[in-house]
């Protein structure tokens, strides 16, 4: 409806207002502009006087397009309006509107909108953004978009084109979980405009059986009609769109996927429905669906959430991390893998009280999001193993050294610095609860850059090979690349192999293991996982000398190997080194090693002299 109101609010003349209704016809009609209840169906003469004295006439002009008053009842965005008369009955109003050519904002009053349009005007901004959608393609699947799908506040149906890193990702994750074991049932929570649910359809097939739930009616009219753009079929709707002959657009009449739509609060069907692979993206945190995404999701699936509270998680707002995460965090170097590191632990306890465990396969945390995957363990045990990697953290706000807290320890005789001693006050403070395991496993992400090798996305296999290189804390390439292509392959294939047939031993013949298979199984599985890399990392930058000119960053990276410590560069910051070295070790090492300002420029003239 909201597509129709929008095409019907604008007109460039008074006879294509006109063709919406076939006045020429027999029989009462409706104005298509006032809900039913208002104006009930007339004649044509008495409909045209409607149009032309009523819409056409209150009109607010601007680049050669009118727009006129929308009179709807069913318009999410103008709520009908109670009023109490003196009799002490209540009576409703319909609110009238106006539609926005640039901004496809609504306003009630003419005046009002005149005064908007002025202030389009003034900042330049008079290019109208009318149309009734615009379509968008992406990894080969083609979706409709409103003219305000960036303003979240002003459409349902939001779409944000900077989130095309998490989506390939995602997608990923699940590719890899479709080779373990098929068909998956998935789970896209928050479907908006459908495109990472009709991506996984489209791509994977009959690996998975997609399902794609919303809130929003909006929304779930939308979802199905970008179905019918790429060809597939709704389940338990119709199919997709037919050409003149009656037959179906597709080859041979058979759409090339299915996906189930349904319009429900994403907690609901979690709790009503068992799945193999969740993906929580939320607009903001993701908190309040983590009890209801581990009650029912099956025993080694995978669960990925998109957290985009930038503000709460990178410590802009710590009143609302202490609410929504329950972790005290201040602003350090290293505040994106402190969000991380932040929103797996509040994962871990949500998976721990439904006596679930989790191994994370995955954190990424870029500039608009954080993204975790993680795998879940059934069983206490597993739980109590997730648990007690939940631990404080001491940072010391001066040198801004840090290091997880053991059990037993005291605060000032646990970090390495001497700051404690040398400055008066307090210089540590306790962080956390954070996770203090692992953030990748290097398996799973060899895996994920075969699929992305695979599906040809070109734009994140930088990314995941980055990724694979900070898993195992190294800088060797080869690592990544190989030998050759081909062994990557084999040895991806091997290791799927026997994944799939660990996961056949578990649940086949439809009975359930005893703990003591599954928890072989586990075993085996994590013995596919890297020896764990040190956590945080050092900016460069940050620990930068006076005076001194510091070393190129690869060149610093070899001279910390040949110093025998584990070093790689990581994805949260450019230039981050993560290493297993101390701040004081980094130091002595970066301090060796850097130039004197005043030597390089006494080089730098000498070299000029001898080129004369």
């Amino acid at each position: 409806f909201l597509l129709t109101e929008r095409h019907i609010s604008i007109q460039t003349k008074l006879e294509g207002l006109e063709m919406l209704v076939d006045l020429n016809g027999a029989g009462r009609k409706s104005c298509p502009l006032c809900p039913e209840e208002k104006f009930k169906a007339c004649y044509s003469h008495k409909l045209r006087r409607h149009l032309q004295n009523l819409h056409w006439k209150v009109y607010v002009e601007f680049e050669g397009r009118k727009m006129k008053h929308v009179d709807t009842l069913h318009s999410p965005r103008r709520p009908v309006k109670l009023f109490h008369n003196k009799l002490g009955k209540t009576i409703s109003l319909h609110v009238a509107h106006y539609h926005c050519v640039v901004c496809s904002v609504t306003i009630a009053r003419k005046t009002d909108m005149i005064s908007h349009l002025k202030r389009h005007v003034n900042k330049g901004e008079t290019e109208a953004s009318y149309s009734a959608y615009e379509i968008m393609k992406e990894l080969g699947t083609n979706v409709q978009l409103l003219p305000n799908h960036t303003t979240p506040q002003k459409s349902d149906t939001y779409f944000n084109r900077k989130m095309k890193t998490n989506r390939q990702l995602v997608f990923c994750s699940l590719a890899v979980l479709a080779e373990e074991r098929n068909p998956l049932e998935c789970l896209d929570a928050f479907g908006a405009t459908g495109i990472m649910g009709l991506q996984w359809a489209k791509h994977l097939r009959n690996a998975v059986k997609v399902t794609i739930t919303d809130i929003s009616d909006t929304c779930v009219k939308m979802i199905k009609e970008n179905c019918q753009l790429n060809h597939i079929r709704v389940d338990g709707g119709s199919r997709g769109p037919r050409g003149a002959d009656g037959a179906s657009a597709e080859v041979e009449g058979v759409p090339i996927a299915a996906v189930e739509v349904a319009k429900m609060d994403a907690n609901v069907i979690m709790h009503l429905r068992p799945f193999d692979y969740i993906h929580l993206d939320p607009f903001g945190t993701a908190v309040n669906y983590l009890d209801a995404a581990f009650r029912n999701v099956r025993n080694l699936g995978i669960i990925s959430v998109t957290s985009t509270d930038t503000g709460s998680l990178y410590s802009k707002s710590p009143n609302v991390t202490l609410r929504h995460y329950g972790c005290h965090i201040v602003r350090t170097e290293y505040y994106k893998e402190l969000a991380a590191r932040m929103v797996i632990a509040t994962v871990a306890r949500a998976a721990a009280r439904c006596n679930k465990g989790i191994e994370v396969l995955l954190a990424v945390a870029l500039e608009h999001f954080v993204l975790v995957v993680v795998r879940v363990l059934r069983g206490p045990t597993q739980a109590d193993e997730s648990v007690k990697k939940l631990r404080k953290l001491v940072h010391c706000q001066w040198c801004e050294e840090r290091v997880f807290l053991k059990l037993g320890n005291m605060v000032d005789d646990t970090l390495p610095c001497n700051c404690h001693g040398s400055l008066p006050g307090k210089t540590a403070v306790q962080l956390g609860p954070l996770w203090s395991g692992p953030l990748f496993n290097t398996g799973f992400l060899r895996r994920m850059l075969s699929a992305a090798v695979q599906h040809s996305m070109d734009d994140i296999q930088p990314l995941v090979k980055t990724l694979i290189c900070e898993s195992e804390c190294t800088t060797l390439k080869s690592l990544v690349h190989g030998p050759s292509a081909l062994t990557n392959q084999v040895e991806c294939g091997v290791v799927i192999k026997t994944l799939q047939n660990l996961i056949f031993g578990l649940f086949s013949a439809g009975k359930r293991k005893t703990g003591e298979d599954s928890g072989n199984v586990v075993k085996k599985l994590k013995s596919d996982a890297s020896l764990e890399h040190p956590p945080f990392y050092y900016s460069i930058h940050r620990h930068s000398i006076r005076g001194m000119n510091m070393p190129k960053l690869n060149k610093f990276l070899q001279y910390l190997t040949e110093a025998g410590f584990r070093v790689s560069r990581t994805h949260f910051d450019p230039t981050g080194v993560r290493t297993d070295a101390t701040l004081e070790q980094f130091k002595s090492v970066l301090t060796k090693y850097s130039v004197p300002t005043y030597a390089t420029a006494t080089q730098t003239s000498v070299s000029t002299e001898k080129t004369v």
